[in-house]
């Protein structure tokens, strides 16, 4: 018996090494019940909704709850896919399942082609500036960091290098932090969470002239059962012609060197790991979805991005970021 589990453990662990691209799945829940006064009139919710993709199959999803109805809609503008529910005439506490299984591959691209040929027509609108990804504000900058730098990947690369020399993981910042880049590396003197040192890489790459998007979604580094609702996070892709869309996550590089205490001179083997995709168990929810306005529009102003589940009770926002005052629960269970 102890021969046969040494020889699964051995198999397993080649596999891990010889390139195949080993699949993680299991099942992850949103337990709802939303966090309404009494008297309270109406709710409304609105849920990231997640798709399959090259990198993961999304299946077997299921809602339920009191809600009066729910649709699924998408918002051609950000690009936001996600899930609506009301309450009309609040009786009893609002409250929502979903569930779904998610079945991952690894998103390692072991070579990137260093083509310098044009963008697709459909990757030029990530070179946009927009109120929450500045670019026109940081052109200037971009043009020093890249420097000298001829092609698409050199140049990308340099940015990379960039933001995680001149940013740091701030653990005093609320959930994944604001997502603004101005904010990020002015007020914040470069501190923030994932979203605000992602939105700089993909703010500075942008300016640099490559095509760059946030990633928002789910991540658990090991496979464990229970509660994850603090594993919400932002990572980045950028766009390289003759490879794709190429992930990147310099924020995780941050959170590596705070958690093991490294210093930026001794943090080659993260920004290599974190370098062209990981094999990290992670659930994509949403792409590049900046200043969503929702069907039904939510009271308020645009967000700034769209990764936690969003609640309005009698048109007030509740705190996503605070999943027990929310309340909100997201769990997992392996296969």
């Amino acid at each position: 018996m102890k021969g046969k589990l040494l020889a699964a453990i051995l198999f397993m662990f080649m596999l891990a090494f010889s390139g195949v691209c080993l699949a993680k799945s299991g099942t992850i829940t949103y337990d709802i019940t939303l966090n309404a006064a009494k008297g309270a009139k109406q709710a409304r919710l609105w849920l990231p909704y997640p798709l399959s993709d090259k990198h993961q199959t999304i299946s077997a999803m299921h809602i339920s709850g009191n809600y009066n109805d729910w649709a699924v809609y998408h918002d051609p503008a950000s690009g936001a896919t996600y899930l609506y529910a009301d309450w009309n005439d609040i009786k009893s506490p609002p409250s929502l399942v979903m569930s779904f299984h998610a079945e991952t591959k690894d998103r390692r691209i072991d070579v990137l082609k260093n083509s310098n040929k044009p963008f697709p027509v459909s990757v030029k609108k990530y070179l946009a500036s927009s109120e929450w990804l500045p670019v026109n504000d940081y052109r200037k900058l971009a043009a020093q960091i890249v420097k000298g730098k001829k092609s698409y990947l050199d140049r990308v690369h340099a940015v990379y290098d960039w933001v995680i020399a001149n940013t740091f993981r701030d653990r005093s910042v609320h959930g994944c932090g604001l997502g603004l880049a101005t904010h990020t590396l002015t007020q914040m003197k470069g501190g923030g969470k994932c979203a605000d040192i992602s939105s700089v890489f993909v703010t500075v790459a942008r300016a640099a002239g490559i095509p760059a998007r946030d990633v928002f979604g789910l991540r658990l580094m090991k496979m464990k059962n229970g509660d994850i609702s603090t594993t919400f996070h932002c990572w980045t892709q950028f766009y390289l012609p003759g490879t794709g869309w190429v992930m990147a996550d310099p924020a995780d590089v941050r959170k590596m060197m705070l958690d093991d205490n490294i210093k930026l001179k001794d943090a080659g083997k993260w920004k290599k790991y974190f370098w062209g995709g990981d094999d990290l168990y992670r659930v994509v929810l949403e792409k590049d979805s900046r200043g969503v306005v929702f069907t039904p529009p939510q009271k308020g102003e645009p967000l700034s991005y769209f990764m936690y589940p969003f609640a309005q009770v009698d048109g007030q926002s509740l705190d996503y970021f605070s999943p027990k005052d929310f309340s909100y629960k997201v769990t997992f269970q392996a296969d």
